[in-house]
């Protein structure tokens, strides 16, 4: 009879146990039927159409930002002095490996100066790389005639993080660069990647701002955000179900502990019960 009644007991213990693993592994699960890895869904389903009309990629110039000045003129001597001697090939941040030297950089201090030869300090600060030719032109045509100024911004970083398959510094060596642009040359976004909010970092006078941008809505392409500037930072914000996938885990682990917990309760319990039994 007291054998019978230590099986009952064991037997309903397992019920328990049982039953709560099964609610438990039930808990948190949860599907979507909704489509959310496709791009600019609002277009629309015909072969061809227009994209809506996207802002200015020009940069403006910031402190820190590395320019190369070209002057010359159809006669090359008279506009010699106003360009940098030739030195290191490389770039500032890279190593020197081909022999041809080419003219020295300039380096836009804090206060968002260069200084030219002969023409002196030139405030560039906010200025786009066209606007700075026209100014070194005006400056170089009041000694030599219809010069020819070339400036070029030599590159600039960006940041890619969040829910890309290869989140990485980007260097950039273009003035046009897209928010797609990131995207691509972080192996585009995983399936985890919330499409409608891909959030663009920025330096804005001295404050950091920040944008949301769903790039499954075409509009993306008017945002003043869609084309990077200097030390953007892009981070693609994960979705619901890789928010859920996370909890979810967690959760497991915390299941796993109170089953282990209950499992070792259970046992005690049923040795004391045999050993009251036996005695």
């Amino acid at each position: 009879m007291i054998y019978k009644y230590i099986n009952y007991i064991i037997m309903n213990i397992f019920k328990v146990l049982i039953c709560a693993f099964i609610l438990f592994s039930l808990t948190g699960c949860k599907t979507s039927s909704e489509n959310t890895l496709s791009y600019f869904r609002n277009l629309s389903d015909t072969a061809s159409g227009v994209m809506p009309q996207g802002s200015s990629y020009e940069i403006r110039v910031i402190p820190d930002d590395e320019l190369s000045i070209v002057v010359s003129s159809s006669v090359p001597e008279a506009t010699a002095m106003f360009n940098q001697p030739q030195a290191n090939t490389a770039r500032r941040g890279e190593m020197a490996t081909q022999p041809v030297p080419r003219l020295q950089t300039y380096i836009v201090n804090k206060d968002g100066d260069i200084v030219m030869p002969v023409i002196g300090r030139l405030n560039v600060a906010g200025k786009t790389t066209r606007e700075i030719e026209q100014m070194v032109s005006s400056k170089v045509s009041q000694t030599v005639k219809d010069p020819f100024v070339r400036v070029e911004l030599l590159g600039f970083y960006v940041n890619v993080m969040g829910e890309v398959k290869n989140p990485h510094r980007i260097y950039v060596n273009s003035e046009r660069f897209t928010l797609l642009d990131a995207l691509s040359a972080a192996g585009d976004l995983t399936e985890y990647g919330e499409r409608s909010k891909v959030m663009v970092i920025r330096e804005e006078n001295g404050q950091q701002t920040y944008h949301r941008l769903n790039i499954a809505d075409s509009n993306v392409f008017s945002s003043p955000y869609f084309y990077l500037k200097q030390n953007d930072v892009v981070y693609v914000e994960p979705n619901h179900i890789r928010i859920d996938n996370s909890k979810y885990n967690q959760n497991n682990a915390y299941k796993l502990t109170v089953i282990s917990t209950i499992v070792s309760a259970a046992s005690v319990v049923a040795s004391l019960v045999i050993a009251l039994a036996v005695k």
